[in-house]
């Protein structure tokens, strides 16, 4: 690109002196008769300034027009190349080597300046780039210092979830073992024959609300586990069938009346999911439809394959429904119905949440069903099918009783 341009400079600057000396030349002829030596600086201005703009080629070339353009029409005899006068001869000589170093010259200035622009373009460049280097090591500083930082809030976030984890074991320990000594206590007392009829009445009232107490305090440390991402969770290929029939037993050591109709449709129920955790799912849900069913009314569950690689479940209890001011909260913490006379620590159905949540799961409370009641229903992530060694379990619906 530079030769291109010094290239288009030259041409020019030969364009230039092959013109300029003649237009001179016709303009000087047309003025009064001078000494004809006084024009000898017009030329030179002319050469010297297309040295400087345009380089020595273009000079020489002027230089030598110049001295022609002279000889011809004002040294004498005028009108003819030949000279009257020997020391004209000398005179031609010394202003073509006059007008020919300052061309030179001129030309020798306008190659530094050009050397000057390009160094100063070059030391630009350098400056440029040293900017940018500083300014990517100034964004490196920063990003190695808000590294540094995001690692040592990891670490801080580590040690806190440790700590929580400890405390959180501590105090399961410190409550729950006290709760057992009281539970077990009670119950010893109650298998004696010698205790009387009122005390025996207080000894199971102790023993009821200490068991009550006993899944508060759990119900509490779960959602506080849950609250602070410290629910561990052991994660396998299980039938969500089966869980279902295991709760379903769970129910019925502790309500042998209540009638439960399990219904899967057809289709693969494995689900990758925490066993434990989902059985305490399903027992929180069957506990919460046991209580608010009627009791001649059977707890209807349904499992089966989703869509996007899921396994649906819903609890039908076909009781009184959840009220419509409750139906946004029913999830949150404490959140009971007060036109209701169930008992419940209003904390089973935040735990369910939490839990469901932590499987990558949904549960919402779903359309009441034809003869009302509440329809809670949640979603877990179906394993693979390379992964489902086991027939897919078809069960007709049937009633447990």
């Amino acid at each position: 690109m530079t030769r291109l341009r010094n290239d288009r400079v030259l041409v020019i600057g030969i364009v230039i002196a092959v013109v300029s000396p003649p237009l001179l030349t016709l303009i000087l002829v047309r003025l009064p008769t001078l000494e004809a030596r006084a024009y000898v600086f017009l030329y030179l201005g002319i050469v010297a300034s297309l040295g400087l703009l345009t380089g020595l080629i273009p000079a020489l070339v002027a230089a030598a027009l110049s001295s022609v353009l002279g000889d011809y029409f004002f040294l004498p005899p005028v009108d003819s190349l030949s000279l009257a006068n020997p020391s004209d001869v000398l005179y031609l000589v010394i202003f073509f080597a006059t007008a020919s170093a300052v061309g030179g010259v001129a030309a020798l200035r306008r190659g530094a300046m050009i050397e000057a622009r390009r160094l100063t373009r070059t030391l630009a460049e350098a400056n440029a780039e040293l900017e940018r280097l500083y300014r990517e090591q100034a964004a490196s500083a920063r990003t190695a210092v808000r590294l540094a930082q995001t690692q040592q809030q990891i670490s801080v976030l580590r040690e806190a979830d440790r700590v929580r984890r400890e405390l959180l074991q501590n105090v399961s320990h410190e409550l729950r073992t006290p709760l057992a000594s009281i539970l077990t206590g009670a119950t010893l007392l109650l298998g004696r024959s010698d205790v009387s009829g009122a005390v025996r009445d207080g000894l199971t009232g102790i023993v009821t609300q200490s068991r009550r107490l006993d899944r508060l305090v759990g119900d509490m440390l779960d959602l506080a586990r849950i609250e602070g991402h410290a629910l561990e969770l052991r994660l396998e290929d299980i039938n969500v069938g089966d869980a279902v029939e295991a709760a379903v037993g769970r129910l019925k050591q502790i309500r042998p009346t209540r009638a439960v109709r399990v219904s899967t449709e057809s289709g693969s129920l494995e689900a990758v999911a925490d066993w434990d955790r989902i059985g305490q799912v399903l027992d929180n849900l069957l506990v919460n439809a046991d209580r608010y069913a009627p009791p001649t009314s059977p707890i209807e569950i349904h499992v089966a394959p989703g869509a996007r690689g899921t396994i649906v479940s819903r609890v039908i209890d076909h009781g009184p429904g959840v009220d419509v001011t409750l139906r946004d909260r029913v999830f949150e913490r404490f959140v009971r119905d007060e036109h209701s006379d169930a008992e419940g620590t209003g904390l089973g159905l935040a735990i369910v949440r939490g839990i469901i949540e932590a499987h990558a799961g949904r549960i919402w409370l779903d359309d009441p069903v034809p003869g009302g009641g509440a329809v809670f229903a949640f979603t877990l992530p179906a394993a693979p099918v390379d992964a489902v060694h086991a027939d897919p379990a078809v069960t007709d619906p049937a009633s447990v009783s």
